[in-house]
């Protein structure tokens, strides 16, 4: 009988599995509160980014804030950039 590793990172078996898409804005139905509380760090074509408002790993994109340009609603205008996206939990402190 042999040990077969686990397919999940120990962080995933404590904390649940990533979401594929997730918004920081409470109006999309992509915001996930429970997920942003825990803290989801993104890796972004091999960089540690911090200023992502959405995210999908399966279509490969990222939602950013475009400077301070706002839109009629007064929401951030934001750029889609495309490229490989890895999310991963932050550390607790």
């Amino acid at each position: 009988m042999t040990d077969a590793a686990p397919d999940t990172t120990p962080t995933e078996q404590t904390d649940g599995p990533l979401p594929d898409r997730l918004s920081v804005n409470p109006k999309s139905p992509f915001y996930q509160e429970a997920a942003l509380e825990r803290g989801v760090g993104i890796m972004f074509d091999g960089k540690d980014r911090t200023n992502i408002e959405e995210y999908c790993v399966s279509e490969g994109w990222v939602r950013v804030a475009a400077g301070t340009a706002k839109d009629r609603f007064g929401n951030l205008m934001t750029i889609k950039l495309k490229g490989v996206v890895a999310p991963y939990w932050r550390e607790r402190a």
